[in-house]
C-alpha cells in the first residue's frame, strides 16, 4: 500500500480536553483515527503519551512514509518497530488504526471485514464466498451500557455519591438493534425511578445521592418491568472500580461510611452478586489482588455471573496469562489504547477465546465521535461492547453497530 502522508493533530474529546487525532493519506482518500481517554486507569496501562501529547504529534508528522510497507495486519510490527517507545499508547492505537482503514479500503473492505479475513485459517478471499463465510459465522457483541453512575466519574447530589463507579445493562435482545433498544428503555425507566433527568456524569450515565444498594434496586425493578411488560430480556452488571476506593489495605465506602478488610469485600461482592442475580461483576478487587478475584469466582459458581477484569489485566497479555494460571477471570475488558498495540489486543483476545474466557471491547470515559472499536468488535469477534447508553459519542459506536448489522443480515 502506498502512502502519501501521515499527520497528527490535538482534538477535543467529550470532556474537552485534548486528545490525538492520527491521519493517513493515500491515493484512496483520508482515515482519521482519533483516541479516547480514561479517567479511571489502572496503573499497569500504558502511558498515553510517551512525554507528552505535543511530543507524539511531533513525532507522527516526522515519520518519513517512504519507510511504511504494509500489506497485512501483521505487518504492524513493521510500525511498532519504526515508532519504539517515542510515542505512547493513544498515538499508537490512532496511528495503526489509521494505517488499518487505510489498508482495508485498498482491499476494498470494511474494517471489520479485513480483521475478519486477516484473522481467518482459510487462505480463500474470493469476494463471494468471503462474504457468505461472514454471514454464517457473524456474531455481534452484546451492548453493556453504563446507566448510573457512581465513583470517580460523578459528583452525585450534594456531594453524596454512590462508591460504585458505574450501574449496567446489558440487553438481550435477538438482535443487536433489539439489545440497543431495550438497553435505551431500560436507561429510561431507571431515570425515572431516580426521580430527574437533567444531571448526567461524564459518561451519560445519571447522577444521585443513594446508596450503592438503593440503586441496586432500582437496576432490579427495571429488569422485571421490562421483563414483565415489554416480554423483553434485560441483566445487571456493575463496575465496581475498587481500586479508586482501595487504600492501607481497606476498601473505604464513603456513602455508607464503612471500611472492609479483604474477606469482608469478598463477603460483599458475593452478597450482591447473590442477592441481585448480577451477571456482570467488574473489578470487584483492586487491581492487585489476583487471589480475591479467584476467590469470588469459586464462592458465586453455578451463578453464571462474568467476574471481569480491567484494572487487573489493562489488555495486558502478560498480566493476562497470570489472570488465567490464577483462575481469577473469566472475562476481560479490552481497550486499545489502554495497551497501544492493536498486534496485542488481537493476542489478548486470541488468548480469551483459547482459554473460554469472555471479551469486552470498551470505550473510555472521555470519547470522541471515532467509532473504530465498533468495527475492531466484529472484527475480532468479541461477545460483549462497553460504550455508554447515552450522548452522541456513544452512539455513533452503536449505531455504527447496527449498520454492520444491516449490512451483514441483507
Amino acid at each position: 500500500m502506498k502512502i502519501n502522508k501521515i499527520g497528527a493533530k490535538s482534538v477535543l474529546d467529550s470532556r474537552k480536553q485534548k486528545t490525538i487525532q492520527v491521519i493517513v493519506g493515500t491515493d484512496k482518500g483520508d482515515f482519521k483515527t482519533s483516541a479516547p481517554a480514561g479517567k479511571s486507569t489502572g496503573q499497569y496501562e500504558v502511558k498515553s503519551y510517551a512525554e507528552n501529547l505535543a511530543g507524539d504529534i511531533e513525532f507522527i508528522k516526522k515519520i518519513d512514509v517512504k519507510e511504511i510497507n504494509i500489506e497485512n495486519f501483521e505487518d504492524l510490527n513493521k510500525i511498532e518497530k519504526l515508532v519504539g517507545k517515542n510515542i505512547g499508547g493513544n498515538s499508537l492505537f490512532a496511528l495503526e488504526a489509521s494505517l488499518l482503514k487505510a489498508l482495508a479500503k485498498e482491499n476494498g473492505k470494511e474494517l471489520y471485514e479485513f480483521i475478519i479475513q486477516t484473522s481467518s485459517e482459510s487462505s480463500d478471499s474470493e469476494d463471494s464466498k468471503f462474504a457468505a463465510k461472514i454471514k454464517k459465522t457473524l456474531k455481534m457483541p452484546r451492548p453493556i451500557g453504563n446507566t448510573i453512575g457512581g465513583g470517580l466519574h460523578s459528583k452525585g447530589k450534594g456531594g453524596k455519591k454512590p462508591d460504585f463507579q458505574e450501574f449496567l445493562f446489558i440487553a438481550n435482545g435477538k438482535t443487536f438493534k433489539e439489545s440497543f433498544e431495550i438497553n435505551n428503555k431500560a436507561y429510561s425507566l431507571a431515570g425515572k425511578l431516580l426521580g430527574f433527568f437533567k444531571k448526567r456524569n461524564d459518561e451519560g450515565a445519571f447522577e444521585t445521592d443513594k446508596t450503592n444498594e438503593e440503586v441496586l434496586e432500582i437496576m432490579e425493578k427495571v429488569k422485571r418491568d421490562i421483563h414483565d411488560k415489554c416480554n423483553q430480556e434485560v441483566d445487571i452488571g456493575l463496575d465496581v472500580a475498587s481500586s479508586s476506593f482501595y487504600s492501607d489495605s481497606r476498601y473505604l465506602y464513603k456513602n455508607i461510611s464503612k471500611e472492609l478488610g479483604r474477606n469482608d469485600q469478598i463477603a460483599y461482592m458475593s452478597k450482591i452478586i447473590k442477592r441481585y442475580n448480577m451477571f456482570y461483576m467488574e473489578d470487584p478487587f483492586e487491581e492487585n489482588d489476583f487471589r480475591s478475584f479467584a476467590e469470588l469466582i469459586y464462592e458465586t459458581k453455578g451463578r453464571n455471573c462474568l467476574v471481569v477484569g480491567d484494572d487487573l489485566t489493562t489488555t495486558n497479555p502478560e498480566r493476562f496469562e497470570k489472570a488465567i494460571r490464577m483462575r481469577s477471570i473469566n472475562a476481560i475488558i479490552v481497550k486499545p489504547n489502554q495497551i497501544g498495540s492493536l498486534l496485542k489486543v488481537k493476542q489478548v483476545i486470541e488468548i480469551a477465546k483459547k482459554n473460554n474466557i469472555k471479551t469486552i471491547i470498551s470505550h473510555r470515559s472521555g470519547e470522541t465521535m471515532d467509532n473504530t472499536i465498533a468495527d475492531l468488535a466484529v472484527g475480532f469477534g468479541c461477545d460483549f461492547i462497553k460504550t455508554g447508553i447515552y450522548g452522541k459519542v456513544r452512539e455513533v459506536k452503536l449505531k455504527r453497530l447496527i449498520a454492520i448489522e444491516k449490512k451483514l443480515r441483507r
